[in-house]
């Protein structure tokens, strides 16, 4: 039988921050991360007017992200199964800031432990509840390693 201990979100991997709850992170796999944070395309609605002025039309409801979240190791994560469409939570690797003397407010639940206080800015890692969108790996035999990468957008 497989061992499912990886998707446990109380087993994680030791070699990384990322978590991806839903999806599993095993030993050997998260080597060589990296992780973009963008808005989803439909966050941006600008338009200018007559007299050229740019304006933002945008519906707060649209401010989400997305992210691709990418890796070189000897493992891939538990893609079996994990068809795009699943919602998974991730423990970004990725970190947002804010700077609480302007008024300002962490905007995404905080990953617990990660906030930290630099000059008068803070930063987190900030934990999304997204849809998987893709998923891609390739493997170099003689080489002994997985590439591999996996879109998702906040739901």
């Amino acid at each position: 039988m497989p061992d499912a201990s990886h998707d446990d979100p109380l087993v994680p991997n030791a070699y990384t921050q990322l978590r991806l709850i839903g999806v599993g992170v095993p030993p050997y796999s998260a080597r060589g991360l990296s992780q973009s944070l963008e808005p989803i395309d439909q966050a941006s609605q600008m338009k200018r007017t007559v007299n050229g002025s740019l304006d933002d039309i945008s519906f707060p409801l649209f401010q989400k992200y997305k992210s691709t979240i990418s890796g070189t190791d000897q493992r891939p994560p538990n893609f079996d199964g994990r068809w795009p469409g699943r919602v998974v939570t991730v423990d970004c690797i990725a970190e947002l800031s804010y700077t609480p003397d302007e008024g300002d407010t962490p905007q995404r639940v905080v990953v617990p432990g990660s906030s930290r206080i630099e000059g008068a800015h803070v930063t987190y890692r900030p934990r999304l509840t997204m849809r998987i969108i893709n998923f891609n790996m390739n493997k170099d035999e003689y080489g002994a390693q997985i590439d591999w990468s996996l879109d998702l957008e906040e739901v």
